[in-house]
Formats: C-alpha cells, structure tokens, sequence
C-alpha cells in the first residue's frame, strides 16, 4: 500500500475491520487495491487524514460486477475500498 492510504489502511486494522481481499484488482492500471467489510466515510476520512487531491474518490454502482466505495491515489494506483451504502439494504435482505 502507498504512503498515502497506508495510514488509512492502518487506521481501518486498528478497528478490526475485516480486510476481505488484498491485491491486483481488474485492470492494469491498478497495482494494489485492499477492501474492507465497511462502509467507508469518504468526506470525513480525507478530512481527518489530511488526504492530498491526488486520493480521490472512487464509486461503482453497478450491482453485477459489484458495488463499492473507497479512496484511490491516482499517483500511485493504490486504493482502500468498502462497501457502497446504497448496496447495504440489498445485501441485508439476503442476510435476513
């Protein structure tokens, strides 16, 4: 993970937040992407973290190649990535 996620990374472990995959994600131009069991707040984590413009947000709302949220550093290609909250009544009906 680059040095601008990793306090990110570290803060979300601290939590106990379950990483559910680390690595190479569907494209060339991502190098290392972890996703966490949550639901990240972006504007409050850039905010707390004092984030650069360059860690942007990232969002994918297509439910068949799968929803999410998180941050990825355009310099770097690395990212952090969660659960999408539109995505979360769906899942829990499946659950339930």
């Amino acid at each position: 993970m680059c040095e601008h996620l990793k306090i990110l990374e570290h803060y979300l472990k601290g939590k106990a937040i379950p990483e559910t995959f680390r690595g190479k994600t569907w494209s060339d131009n991502c190098r290392e992407w972890i996703y966490f069991d949550c639901v990240l707040d972006i504007a409050s984590l850039q905010a707390k973290f004092h984030l650069p413009n360059f860690v942007v947000q990232h969002e994918n709302r297509d439910p068949r190649s799968g929803t999410e949220l998180g941050l990825v550093c355009t310099l770097c290609k690395d990212a952090i990535v969660g659960l999408h909250p539109d995505h979360l009544p769906v899942i829990k009906k499946i659950i339930d």
